[in-house]
């Protein structure tokens, strides 16, 4: 139980860990759904090839796209590019990483069910059946059989206890040949994507590494930020709620005491802690128009006033900004597009 315990808290760590370990969860549902599924060739020659592909292909659109709904952060990307303006520019490239991070985990789930599918081989089977070579692998001048009963005899390859066309190309043989086929696809597909998460991986650091450190940050930030707002507007829905109870409650035992019904009073001891988290912001009118300002300008991120440049960097050419000698004293500033 510790090591789980464990492993749930490294997934709770951060927004990232959370979803690989979702997508990792996911992955290991589309092998073990695979498994379990019930694959039953239709063998009929208009049929074959839509539900081959259709199993082959389907399910990893669906996976592909529960991947970005089981994504919280296809909601703040959404909302991110979809704000205005406002006091804080957009990043493009902040917005790329986001979705590309996104696009990326969103793709094991659905790249291990084309793996295993075609490792295991029956879609192909299926699919292709009717194309096998009869000719090479089988006895094309069969006598007494139209083209059609050919298509219709080959399309019973995979359903092996209806199959009755030995005489013209034995079962084991086409089944054989189709699944080498689709194994082979199955390695490559496997090689493919190995090679290309690799790459990405590798090279990635070797070209734009600054840029790339730059929109990770800012898109933690975005994450961080929104959820410190949503903290921040509980805590003040809480507050709000506790001093509108206690004002209520005050005026019920107000208008008891001048009913001649002596109650005993205490004042409540979190009372004044409760008013001072509203900030100001005591009626439904005022929080709408700050939630309304917050979506429409979100405050630029410096954190000082001093008037410096607003792009990402120092004021100078490759040269820090120099500071007053009198009073000595550091401070710290961030700028961005974000």
């Amino acid at each position: 139980m510790d090591k789980f315990r464990m492993i749930f808290q490294f997934f709770q760590s951060n927004q990232e860990s959370f979803m690989n370990g979702i997508c990792g969860i996911m992955a290991l549902a589309s092998t073990q759904l695979y498994s379990a599924f019930d694959f039953n060739c239709p063998c009929l020659p208009h049929y074959n090839l839509a539900y081959g592909l259709g199993i082959l292909l389907v399910p990893p659109f669906i996976l592909f796209l529960l991947g970005f709904v089981l994504n919280n952060n296809i909601s703040m990307l959404a909302e991110e590019w979809r704000r205005p303006q406002g006091q804080r520019g957009k990043d493009p490239a902040v917005l790329r990483y986001m979705f590309c991070s996104m696009a990326q985990r969103a793709m094991i789930a659905p790249a291990v069910w084309l793996s295993v599918t075609l490792l295991d081989g029956k879609c192909i089977t299926c699919a292709f059946c009717t194309w096998v070579p009869v000719g090479t692998l089988g006895n094309a001048s069969h006598p007494h059989l139209s083209q059609g009963e050919i298509q219709r005899l080959l399309a019973r390859i995979p359903c092996k206890e209806i199959y009755d066309g030995q005489e013209l190309i034995a079962n084991e043989v086409a089944v054989r040949y189709l699944r080498c086929i689709s194994q082979a696809l199955g390695w490559c597909f496997v090689l493919l994507m190995t090679t290309l998460a690799f790459l990405v991986r590798s090279l990635r650091p070797c070209f734009s590494q600054a840029a790339f450190l730059k929109s990770r940050y800012w898109s933690h930030y975005i994450d961080i930020e929104r959820k410190l707002f949503d903290e921040t507007c509980a805590e003040h829905a809480r507050s709000f709620a506790k001093v509108c109870i206690q004002q209520f409650f005050e005026g019920m035992s107000t208008d008891l005491v001048a009913a001649r019904c002596h109650l005993p009073r205490k004042a409540p001891a979190d009372a004044g802690e409760a008013a001072e988290k509203l900030l100001g912001i005591t009626d439904q009118g005022t929080m709408n128009m700050a939630l309304k300002s917050w979506h429409r300008c979100k405050p630029p991120l410096h954190l000082h006033p001093p008037a410096l440049p607003t792009g990402n960097g120092w004021a100078g050419e490759g040269q820090p900004p120099t500071h007053p000698s009198a009073p000595r004293k550091e401070t710290a500033a961030y700028y961005s597009w974000v």
